[in-house]
């Protein structure tokens, strides 16, 4: 079924599947009983207009969602929102999704560190496959307006406690710098 489904950047058209996406999210959220950033559907449709956003289709049915936000005066890019419908799990296509968001968020911001914030150990090989590399938050953004969006979960009153220093997710990083001094190829391939 994996090759039936086609994952793309997301534009204004695929608008019509965000109350979903944002459904999956919570719905998947509380199965595993961990918090995770709430986003409106104007948010999430802004993704999608703005080219920010991938979204995977097996014909006209959802199948998975990720986004891309750039902070810090676009020096640091967070792809979140990692969601694979479950019937679609274990096709390998959350790899394919945050690939996707991998390769677009290069595309789009060559220079800046990717990051993410995860409690989920399939999204951290997935991570640790594309060079990213466990970090302490203090060496993610300190743009306010981040880690406002951690307001939702409801672990974020270990974050504040902690001062931004902690929290239930593991924050991870891919630093291009540190890439290119390794002499690594980051081959960014177009994406649809």
């Amino acid at each position: 079924m994996d090759n039936q489904i086609e994952v793309m950047v997301a534009d204004a058209s695929h608008e019509v599947y965000v109350d979903t996406i944002l459904e999956t999210i919570t719905t998947a959220a509380k199965v595993r009983g961990t918090g995770i950033a709430k986003r409106s559907h104007e948010y999430v449709a802004q993704k999608m207009r703005e080219g920010k956003a991938i979204i995977a289709l097996c014909g006209n049915e959802f199948a998975g969602f990720c986004y891309i936000e750039s902070w810090g005066n676009k020096q640091y890019v967070a792809n979140s929102g990692l969601i694979v419908v479950e019937k679609f799990r274990g096709q390998g296509l959350a790899k394919r999704i945050k690939k996707a968001a991998f390769q677009l968020s290069r595309l789009r911001w060559p220079n800046a560190k990717l990051f993410g914030l995860t409690s989920g150990g399939a999204v951290m090989k997935i991570n640790t496959e594309l060079g990213y590399v466990p970090v302490p938050f203090s060496e993610l953004t300190t743009d306010d307006a981040f880690w406002k969006g951690c307001e939702g979960c409801c672990n974020h009153d270990i974050l504040e406690r902690t001062g931004r220093k902690y929290c239930i997710c593991t924050a991870m990083l891919y630093d291009p710098t540190k890439h290119q001094k390794d002499g690594e190829q980051n081959d960014v391939e177009d994406i649809k």
